[in-house]
């Protein structure tokens, strides 16, 4: 089992900058996957961006070149840096870290608000 809270969620400005982050309760070394999803209101749940154990990435085409996706293994952390954040970007952002057997974890859920 394993508990994931997200956190840095929040109001931002267009164009300005803004980090998620998404604690683990263990080590996050044996998840073969941990990402980050959306869901903004009347909208289905998208894929933003997702790391794999050895430090692979792969984005949304919406979130290509402005968002980056990292993880620091000794902190059980994986962090979403927003950068030129756009009103389209407004959502409630999951964290999921999915196991090599499987298993699937997802956070509660952190709102990100792009406004001025």
């Amino acid at each position: 089992q394993a508990q994931l809270v997200e956190s840095g969620g929040g109001l931002v400005q267009p164009g300005g900058s803004l980090r998620l982050s998404c604690a683990a309760s263990r080590s996050i070394s044996n998840f073969a996957f941990m990402g980050w999803y959306r869901q903004a209101p009347g909208k289905q749940r998208e894929l933003v961006a997702v790391i794999t154990s050895v430090g692979g990435t792969n984005y949304a085409d919406s979130a290509k070149g402005r968002f980056t996706i990292s993880r620091d293994n000794a902190k059980n952390t994986v962090y979403l840096q927003m950068t030129r954040p756009e009103p389209e970007d407004t959502a409630v952002y999951y964290c999921h870290a999915k196991e090599v057997n499987g298993v699937e974890y997802w956070g509660q859920g952190t709102q990100v608000t792009v406004s001025s």
